[in-house]
């Protein structure tokens, strides 16, 4: 029997990227694992869900899934329904616009195919693939957080804040998480870091960034959430598990 990779697309305004996202996603070939997309619609107030709606309806003979939030409830709670919802061997989570590139899924896989690994995060600032020259506070913000979140989890990631994040599935559906909105990458990399025996392995990936005016979401705020989740859940919060 074939395995499966669960493609977790959070999705809040981004109907102007989603289909092309999906686009990516459905045309891999990924060596003999099937895809199932997940699309967690977080409440938009475009037309999110009446694109995915109808990109469905026009690809009925493949696994794609659209769940809607009754409420706005930020990417974190997005993700947690998308890991309740996955059926998949495998997880990754893909954001509904156009930064990353699912063909590096393939990469992402080396190390948990070749069992190796039980986790693996594709960073931003390692390996010789593109990246988009952006926001110079951004990119050391993401540095500080990822210096933060290694000090207190004994970790050596070079990019904490990724959105590419594999996971086993029997893993990640066994954490117990609890943040919204963009803490949930501090609180998951915190959690991970505490499970016995857990193999995380990271790897290069290009990034293709967006500016505000283009979409960009994330702002200085969640920069000091933060610093208050890796805190809370490296310190404090110490619950694992479901």
């Amino acid at each position: 029997m074939k395995q499966t990779l669960s493609v977790v697309i959070p999705a809040y305004n981004e109907e102007k990227t989603v289909d092309l996202v999906l686009d990516q996603v459905l045309g891999l070939d990924l060596e003999g694992l099937q895809i199932e997309v997940i699309v967690v619609n977080d409440c938009s107030t475009d037309g999110t869900r009446s694109t995915v709606e109808a990109y469905i309806s026009k690809y009925q003979n493949r696994s794609i899934h659209l769940f809607n939030q009754e409420k706005n409830k930020g990417k974190g709670a997005a993700i947690r329904r998308g890991i309740e919802k996955a059926t998949g061997d495998f997880l990754v989570i893909q954001d509904a616009d156009l930064e990353y590139d699912p063909g590096e899924y393939k990469d992402l896989l080396v190390p948990i195919l070749s069992d190796k690994a039980d986790v693996v995060y594709g960073s931003r600032f390692m390996g010789s693939n593109p990246h988009r020259i952006l926001f110079f506070w951004h990119s050391l913000g993401n540095k500080f957080l990822t210096f933060l979140s290694n000090m207190f989890n004994n970790l050596n990631l070079t990019d904490m804040e990724t959105c590419y994040k594999m996971f086993r599935s029997e893993i990640i559906k066994k954490i117990y998480l609890r943040e919204n909105r963009f803490g949930f990458e501090p609180e998951v990399t915190a959690k991970i870091a505490k499970v016995p025996g857990i193999r995380i392995y990271e790897v290069g990936i290009s990034y293709y960034g967006r500016t505000y005016s283009e979409g960009k979401k994330i702002n200085w705020k969640d920069g000091f959430r933060a610093i208050y989740c890796i805190i809370k859940y490296s310190l404090f919060r110490k619950r694992v598990f479901k």
